[in-house]
């Protein structure tokens, strides 16, 4: 049987998403997890939609793996949860096809971007905010925003150190909403390249700070260089809020 789940989790703690021998990491801590259910001393291997670095965080991240157990889909959980540390969560299990397959069968990612504009660091969210107290131009980042809407090689917005070849993606929406204590940027595409999400986030506030212009995106995406496009913003402000898949 294979079972996907949605998973939830504090990624301050953990060294990134995929298994990194001698570091605390998410599948990792889900596999032993599942390796206890089994009753065996090896993991149960887990596919993810796709990995997140050191200090990200996941709302919806999705996971799939097969098991001959038979526990009813409403109590794994439940039973997962009572083997997990408490920075992970499985909210939801569900049965699925074999021809599922929680990374190739992605039609489309959320990623969201949260910045904290108070004057002082609020000690609360620290973790889980980027906090920028300097005036920004939001308008002109929203201006920006939308030069990177549509199709477009994003090789100037991903990590120079990338070993994927094809750098064009599609991005359907990118937006700036003002939350409670700041800014929050929801992003979402057919998929995402190596800290392509953190760059466009840091690249546009770097517009809203004034050292770049709105039109300087187009410059960017044009350049297909690293060193064309802004900052890599932190990574503890990023988190993957859902995965969409056709079923």
């Amino acid at each position: 049987m294979k079972v996907k789940c949605t998973v939830s989790y504090d990624g301050t703690k953990f060294k990134g998403y995929q298994v990194q021998p001698g570091q605390r990491t998410v599948q990792t801590e889900i596999e032993s997890a599942l390796a206890r259910m089994h009753k065996q001393e090896e993991p149960i291997p887990v596919v993810a939609s796709g990995r997140t670095d050191s200090g990200v965080h996941a709302k919806g991240q999705v996971i799939h793996f097969e098991t001959p157990l038979t526990i009813p889909m409403k109590r794994w959980p439940f039973a997962l949860n009572s083997l997990l540390p408490d920075d992970i969560r499985i909210l939801k299990a569900e049965e699925v096809d074999e021809s599922f397959h929680a990374r190739f069968s992605v039609v489309s990612k959320e990623y969201r971007y949260r910045v904290s504009t108070e004057t002082h660091q609020n000690v609360f969210t620290r973790l889980y905010a980027c906090h920028y107290p300097y005036e920004l131009d939001v308008e002109k980042m929203k201006e920006a925003a939308g030069h990177l809407i549509g199709t477009h090689d994003f090789t100037s917005f991903c990590a120079a150190n990338t070993e994927v070849q094809d750098k064009v993606r599609d991005i359907y929406t990118l937006e700036w909403k003002n939350v409670s204590d700041g800014l929050e940027m929801r992003v979402k595409g057919n998929g995402f390249l190596y800290n392509m999400v953190r760059i466009i986030a840091g690249t546009l506030l770097d517009v809203g700070a004034g050292k770049f212009h709105p039109q300087d995106v187009k410059t960017m995406l044009a350049a297909r260089n690293r060193e064309a496009a802004g900052k890599t913003a932190p990574s503890h402000g990023l988190y993957l809020w859902e995965v969409f898949y056709d079923n």
